[in-house]
């Protein structure tokens, strides 16, 4: 394992479902449009807005809203505080499966 387990630390906000496929969606990426997200993991909008303003209100996403030929779009991406959160908690799941 290439990281070590003190980097490793369970996050109950990341670990519900959603979440964490939201972060796992994000973690490879530079960012992600809203409208991709909400297909990418077949929910309603107002449940995608619900968990990502949760994520944000921890600092773990940044979301920035910009216009593009007159329609409005959402981009959201990890914060480095949420990149390192998600990598600690995917070492620490590693950890309880290994085990």
């Amino acid at each position: 394992m290439t990281k070590s387990s003190s980097d490793a630390r369970f996050d109950e906000l990341i670990h519900a479902p959603l979440r964490l496929r939201i972060c796992a969606s994000l973690a490879p990426v530079q960012w992600a449009e809203f409208a991709h997200l909400r297909g990418l993991l077949d929910v309603a909008d107002s449940v995608l807005s619900k968990h990502l303003k949760q994520l944000a209100d921890a600092g773990y996403v940044g979301i920035e809203r910009f216009t593009k030929l007159g329609r409005s779009h959402v981009r959201v991406s990890l914060t480095k505080t949420g990149r390192r959160a998600y990598v600690g908690h995917v070492a620490a799941l590693r950890e309880i499966t290994a085990g």
